[in-house]
């Protein structure tokens, strides 16, 4: 019978427009009747060179999202495998849809083939687009991270997400199997990002986010999930987040590191010219100057700032830590970075005023009475150790005066970083700081300028570099309130 059917394809296809044809295919690993609908599709390659075939594994990573969103298009119900998509219409196991005006049956494995190379026909002869592309252009996105093996947890989410693409057949899904690649750090990046713990199954939305058994909403506490209340909850969250368009969890994590690598980055070029240090560092190669210490004056320098280097590095560092620890939290969160935010913009606003009015009222800067100390301390340093030495301890000294923009950065990393990427962004930070005392270093050391020439620039400049060092403070404040508005940190 085969033998006959074959003949007759082979007659049509000779009078038929041969129109390339695009067509699904789902299957499940060891299903019989998958093996034999696959076998019969590739016969009919033979005769039409034209039909091409895509097949899909209902068990691979991200292919039943594919499904649920070709079943909602077809306006096809779930069912067994196998299934196949060409055309207007759509194979469910032994149902036929858009085949006639209502579902019909295939009560024979003969039936079925003879209606789905009916189907075939059909889209040649209309040259029908290829079922992908009847779907519709991704709204938002919604990223699933879940576990090998047994996992309850996993595959309710799976089908809760199944559920949600025939609802809302543009809503894109990204699938990761935790312990592949780099799946548990995307997954750790996220979590940081959304403020909850990295552990799976986990779900993340628009403004929500699923880790283990609880639900994270935009506002109040976390919800137990799965339950009335939390499936409820991320129903409403998911269609807000394809009604609006929400930007993806990966592209926002995307923006916020570039936004956090371009703070870093611009935050220490301009913290980096700092009255306070620079003072310190010309009276230290100044001392070693007069005591007829040339040769010591470019590795004394250096030390300097390799000890204000490893000081800050770990002051920041533990500081990094503590506010990872201490704003952890969803609600929290928010209202501290606003806080640290406007304290910002208004230490910057005061910091700006000494470019016309230095010296009135009050400076931010080493107070009066700490100044003889650091000038005694600095002026007893007579070898490189003991300059590498002044420089931690100056740090301390110097905090005031410099702490300013670090506290900012610090509070920005600690809630968009992983510890790993803050403490080299941190080695950044502070490397960029001390180059410019490495470049005075060199100068001074070379002949360039003296120190008393340093000296004076920097009296002269006191009014715009403070001004400068507040247009920082100013710029990373409103940068921080306008990215907690806009859903970035």
């Amino acid at each position: 019978m085969r033998k006959v059917l074959a003949l007759g394809l082979l007659l049509v296809g000779m009078f038929v427009s041969t129109g390339a044809v695009e067509l699904v295919f789902f299957f499940d690993k060891g299903c019989i009747h998958c093996s034999r609908v696959d076998e019969f599709l590739t016969q009919l390659q033979k005769f039409y060179p034209d039909l091409e075939i895509l097949r899909y594994d209902v068990q691979g990573q991200g292919n039943w999202a594919l499904l649920s969103k070709l079943l909602a298009v077809y306006k096809a119900e779930l069912g067994p495998v196998p299934m196949v998509f060409v055309g207007e219409v759509a194979m469910i196991g032994s149902t036929f849809y858009g085949l006639q005006p209502q579902p019909v049956e295939a009560r024979t494995n003969l039936v079925q083939e003879r209606w789905l190379e009916e189907a075939i026909l059909r889209a040649q002869e209309t040259q029908a687009p290829s079922p992908l592309t009847r779907l519709p252009p991704t709204a938002t996105e919604a990223l699933l991270f879940i576990s090998p093996g047994d996992c309850p947890g996993c595959q309710l989410l799976q089908d809760l997400l199944a559920l949600y693409m025939t609802q809302w057949p543009n809503l894109g899904l990204k699938s990761y199997m935790l312990g592949e690649g780099e799946s548990q750090t995307l997954l750790e990046k996220l979590s940081r990002l959304y403020r909850v713990p990295a552990k799976g199954p986990a779900l993340f939305v628009g403004e929500v986010a699923v880790a283990g058994d609880r639900l994270y909403p935009t506002r109040g506490g976390a919800l137990a999930f799965p339950s009335l209340e939390g499936n409820r909850a991320l129903e409403q969250a998911v269609g807000q987040a394809v009604e609006s368009r929400a930007v993806s969890p990966l592209e926002k994590l995307r923006l916020r590191e570039k936004l956090t690598i371009g703070a870093v980055v611009a935050g220490a070029a301009l913290d980096s010219i700092n009255p306070c240090d620079f003072a310190v560092l010309v009276l230290l190669l100044g001392t070693l100057l007069v005591m007829g210490k040339r040769m010591k004056v470019i590795w004394a320098g250096l030390a300097f700032a390799a000890g204000i280097f490893v000081a800050y590095f770990a002051l920041g560092f533990v500081l990094y830590s503590l506010l990872g620890l201490t704003v952890g939290t969803r609600a929290f969160r928010e209202p501290f970075i606003l806080g640290v935010s406007s304290l910002a913009i208004l230490v910057g606003l005061w910091q700006m005023k000494d470019l016309l009015w230095y010296g009135k009222w009050f400076s931010i800067e080493v107070p009066e009475s700490w100044k003889p100390t650091v000038k005694k301390l600095t002026a007893s340093v007579v070898s490189v150790p003991g300059a590498f030495v002044i420089g931690l301890v100056d740090s301390l000294f110097l905090a005031p005066c410099t702490s300013g923009p670090y506290i900012v950065i610090l509070t920005l990393l600690s809630q968009t970083t992983t510890r790993w990427q803050g403490a080299g962004l941190l080695l950044l930070y502070n490397f960029i700081f001390i180059l410019p005392m490495v470049a005075i270093t060199f100068l001074v050391h070379f002949g360039m300028t003296t120190t008393a020439r340093a000296e004076r620039w920097r009296q002269a400049k006191l009014g715009k570099l403070h001004f400068a060092s507040g247009l920082v403070m100013l710029l990373l404040g409103v940068g921080m309130i306008v990215g907690v508005r806009l859903g970035w940190l």
